[in-house]
């Protein structure tokens, strides 16, 4: 996951213009967020607690977001849920920081 997390990282950095040494990414094995806020305005700017998983277990959820990217030409969004959890909604990293960029 840690090639995950560094995309994340270096993705909120580019969008933000935030000092690299604002955020950072967790070690193996240590607790908490995957990406680390070290900074007030990196927590400012980016209200999202982050966990990355890298794993070929997602290949369902993936065959899932493909059915939904290939029904038209408009941005796939995925939605899950199983019982007794909240709904979760799924799109493309990319389309995510597009969105975050036009709220800032």
């Amino acid at each position: 996951a840690r090639y995950l997390q560094n995309i994340v990282k270096e993705k909120i950095i580019k969008l933000f213009k935030l000092p690299p040494g604002s955020i950072r990414t967790s070690n193996t094995g240590e607790g908490g967020e995957d990406i680390k806020l070290l900074t007030l305005t990196s927590k400012k700017v980016f209200a999202y607690s982050t966990e990355c998983k890298n794993s070929e277990q997602h290949k369902g959820l993936y065959k899932h977001f493909k059915q939904a990217k290939g029904h038209n030409h408009r941005e796939p969004l995925l939605c899950i849920k199983m019982n007794r959890e909240r709904p979760l909604a799924i799109v493309d990293l990319d389309h995510f920081f597009e969105l975050i960029e036009r709220d800032d």
